[in-house]
């Protein structure tokens, strides 16, 4: 098997966003690049490189190697050791942040800002943690400012300009057991500042390539489960895109 057949080595959780964020994608079929913002380890990195012409900026260094050495083994794609510069050096037709929002105190001039790199009527696509309520020791571990209800989310992608915002749910029921384990697991931990936690964010209860075909295979029944709620507010997260007129 080839690295480049390998499964993406995500974490359970990860599993099950991630077929929402391929049907997000989808809403583009014509799109031939994309920019991920915060790409982590890069887990998803070389799945977005091979159908697009990717490029990925995670600011936390150690987070950047592991990517780097992902994209290499791809052989496409690269990722640079920074934040997204402030103004686009290419506009992209695909402009995509996961699990990032939340780490950010401004998120309305992040999505403001985020919205200059993408082309006219290409995309923008975010995931985040969903209902305020279940704001507890794992977002605390890894630097969330919030998490966010169906309708703000709606409300922040719309008024930044972005039309035909769809917002999706993901995480019933698995994604629920998954976040209570985390939130034991994080309580444990000795607290970090919140630039700390957000920089170690990408590396926090990532799994390593070996464990990647047991997670996909653990995994699979529930990312079929959740499919009938992805329109209700059952779940742990919710994925919004919408295009840039």
């Amino acid at each position: 098997m080839t690295p480049l057949n390998k499964p993406c080595p995500l974490s359970p959780a990860a599993w099950l966003l991630f077929d929402l964020i391929r049907a997000a994608t989808a809403r583009y079929p014509g799109a031939e690049s994309i920019v991920e913002i915060g790409c982590g380890q890069g887990a998803l990195a070389p799945w977005l490189a091979r159908r697009y012409e990717y490029q990925g900026y995670e600011p936390d260094s150690q987070s950047y190697e592991i990517a780097a050495r992902r994209l290499a083994l791809a052989g496409s794609g690269s990722v640079a050791n920074t934040v997204i510069p402030d103004r686009p050096t290419k506009l992209a037709d695909i402009v995509c942040a996961f699990e990032v929002l939340e780490h950010l105190e401004d998120d309305a001039a992040a999505l403001r800002a985020w919205s200059d790199w993408i082309s006219p009527g290409g995309l923008l696509i975010v995931s985040v943690p969903a209902h305020p309520h279940r704001f507890g020791p794992a977002d605390r571990a890894v630097g969330h400012w919030r998490r966010y209800s169906r309708e703000e989310l709606t409300r922040l992608m719309t008024e930044v300009g972005l039309a035909d915002v769809e917002v999706r749910a993901y995480g019933f029921p698995l994604g629920i057991l998954l976040e209570s384990v985390r939130n034991r697991l994080a309580a444990r931990q000795a607290q970090l500042s919140r630039q700390d936690s957000t920089s170690r964010s990408g590396r926090f209860l990532q799994l390593p390539q070996w464990a990647s075909v047991l997670s996909a295979i653990a995994v699979a029944p529930f990312r079929l489960i959740q499919i009938p709620f992805s329109r209700t507010t059952f779940g742990t997260g919710w994925v919004a895109s919408g295009l840039k007129p």
